[in-house]
């Protein structure tokens, strides 16, 4: 045989050494050493791929020891790895903690916050704690754009009426409460001490999972929970007056006098005679101005009326079992009503627990 055709065939062993099928195996584990079902096996530029089974193992054909394989699962770093002259391949693949950091509850679970398509907000119980306010809601009127939060009365310990996109529905419109998972629980009765965040739901997905009672929108409450680790004992507390800001100004008697009479005028009515129902010379003091009248609503302003909250949550555990325990104690009294004014007294315990 000649040179040229000895040199040509020992070029056609080598190739077809080279790019001859082989079949690789092997298991796919996390950076904790536990197996990955599901991560799926492609080899490079080819349509040739497999997926790891129940206990992370897989096989797969590949066209010779060029041949590179790309694993790939959510969550984790994708590798790509020569096979080169091996027929057994464990692979560890590598959390990606980074893109997992930022996440924003949609319902029951959590979903990647540039996902989202931003109607949702998330209030920390931080910042709800700042404020110092006798009601989550209260607090959550300043931090949550595009809801409605209105108190129809200032009389202490009166609930919110909360709007989320505008009136959804006819008759009663307030949000579904979710709180720990219990759907419509009251956040009333909640201290804002023991919240741990709030989350509002605002898109009309959250129907898809709540159903109707979420047509305008849901409010997501999670409580304080426990921690595995030494037990921790934690008061946070305030003490505090309030005062009318502005009084409203009123009208004097000679003023509401003119007023009526005014109005008996206008209404084709003889003027009132003020002096048969004035008696003892209440009328004479009020036309030479010794007297004024009474203004009622001074009358019953309170003066640096009380407001006060105390909280004690205690948590701790271990890594089998974890518990959150909190105590709290609000009071507010009104600033209008005096004598008898208003007074606003809330006790609440919280308890959770979980066990592995």
């Amino acid at each position: 045989m000649r040179k040229k055709e000895l040199v040509l065939l020992l070029c056609m062993l080598i190739s077809t050494a080279m790019y001859a099928q082989k079949r690789v195996t092997g298991v796919v584990l996390d950076d904790q050493q536990y197996p990955i079902p599901g991560v799926t096996i492609v080899e490079r530029g080819t349509s040739n791929g497999v997926i790891t089974d129940v206990n992370g193992n897989y096989s797969i054909e590949v066209a010779g020891n060029e041949s590179v394989l790309i694993f790939s699962f959510v969550g984790m770093a994708s590798d790509d790895i020569l096979v080169g002259e091996r027929t057994s391949l464990n692979v560890t693949m590598r959390s990606m903690v980074s893109d997992l950091d930022e996440v924003v509850v949609i319902g029951y679970g959590v979903q990647k916050k540039r996902l989202t398509t931003g109607a949702n907000i998330q209030v920390s119980g931080e910042d709800i704690q700042k404020l110092n306010t006798v009601s989550a809601l209260g607090a959550l009127q300043s931090q949550s754009p595009g809801v409605n939060i209105t108190q129809s009365s200032g009389m202490p310990g009166e609930s919110f009426k909360v709007t989320v996109r505008g009136l959804g529905t006819v008759g009663n419109s307030s949000p579904l409460y979710v709180i720990d998972g219990v759907a419509g629980a009251d956040i009333n009765a909640l201290s804002p001490a023991d919240i741990e965040s709030i989350d509002v739901l605002k898109d009309a997905a959250s129907a898809a999972i709540y159903g109707a009672r979420a047509a305008n929108g849901v409010i997501l409450v999670t409580t304080k929970q426990g921690k595995s680790g030494k037990m921790s004992v934690t008061y946070d507390g305030y003490y505090g007056v309030q005062n009318v800001y502005k009084m409203a100004p009123l009208l004097n008697a000679k003023e509401y006098m003119q007023m009526m009479d005014e109005s008996a005028f206008n209404n084709g009515l003889e003027p009132y005679n003020w002096e048969s129902y004035l008696q003892g010379g209440l009328w004479e003091k009020i036309e030479n101005g010794e007297w004024n009248g009474t203004n009622w609503l001074e009358e019953s302003r309170v003066e640096n009326a009380p407001t006060q909250s105390h909280a004690v949550n205690i948590v701790g555990g271990t890594d089998v079992s974890k518990v959150s325990l909190g105590f709290s104690y609000t009071q507010q009294e009104g600033i209008f009503g005096k004598p008898v004014q208003p007074d606003y007294h809330r006790w609440t315990a919280r308890l959770n627990t979980e066990h592995i």
